[in-house]
């Protein structure tokens, strides 16, 4: 297996074989946890305009998601882990939802044009991801760290890509991790302050928590263009 670490739109867009797109802040964490908490499955859509579409065509959807980080006017929760915790597995499961951000959704919209296989990542089912990759015969994987709007590198996305590599080629020397240097670098970057500061409401401080706890999710996201749309569901390690 050959891993290749990159990042941003230009890393994206030159995934080939099984392609690894990472959101930590906060587009896969919330993913991660809409299906843990048991939502059927994931539209990913380019722009708003396309999830309300697709919401007049079946007003059961749930749309989720943000523009430059902010919440959508009309959609029903904002690109917020803590927001979904607050609903509760009560109000997603068994319920489809459509998600829009700006970076790692877009990512994945990319490599699901490019690549043979995509997975959706954080920290939170990094672990599970690893795992499943593992149990496949993949001689390439491409783990791309989306990092700010597609645009400028962030530590959360880039350490994350790391954590994995690490998990899949345990012993290269290039893809070491360090959990708490991570950390520490993670909590020192604009992106989790930005949280942490809390000073603007559609980024509460609970996000940032939420999302840097490691491999508690036990769901692997895949990521397929099923009639016209980008679907993720969650698999296990051997499903197909």
């Amino acid at each position: 297996m050959r891993v290749i670490l990159s990042s941003l739109e230009e890393g994206a867009e030159a995934v080939r074989g099984l392609a690894v797109i990472v959101d930590v802040f906060r587009a896969f964490t919330c993913a991660a946890l809409m299906l843990d908490m048991g939502v059927e499955e994931i539209i990913l859509v380019e722009s708003p305009e396309e999830a309300f579409q697709l919401k007049n065509k079946d007003p059961e959807l749930l749309l989720v998601g943000e523009v430059q980080g902010q919440p959508i006017e009309g959609f029903d929760l904002p690109n917020s882990p803590y927001e979904i915790l607050k609903k509760g597995p009560e109000t997603l499961r068994g319920r489809k939802v459509v998600h829009r951000s700006s970076s790692g959704v877009q990512g994945a919209l990319l490599a699901v044009e490019r690549a043979e296989s995509v997975l959706l990542a954080s920290f939170l089912n990094a672990a599970a991801t690893a795992r499943f990759i593992a149990c496949g015969n993949y001689p390439l994987v491409h783990i791309v760290a989306m990092g700010h709007q597609m645009k400028s590198p962030t530590p959360e996305d880039e350490w994350c890509a790391r954590y994995l590599a690490s998990l899949l080629e345990p012993s290269g020397e290039r893809n070491r991790y360090d959990h708490w240097r991570a950390m520490r670098e993670i909590l020192a970057s604009y992106e989790a302050q930005k949280f942490l500061r809390s000073e603007r409401s559609y980024y509460p401080p609970e996000d940032a928590l939420i999302s840097l706890q490691r491999d508690v999710v036990d769901v692997v996201m895949v990521a397929r263009k099923e009639g016209g749309l980008a679907l993720v569901r969650a698999e296990r390690c051997g499903s197909s």
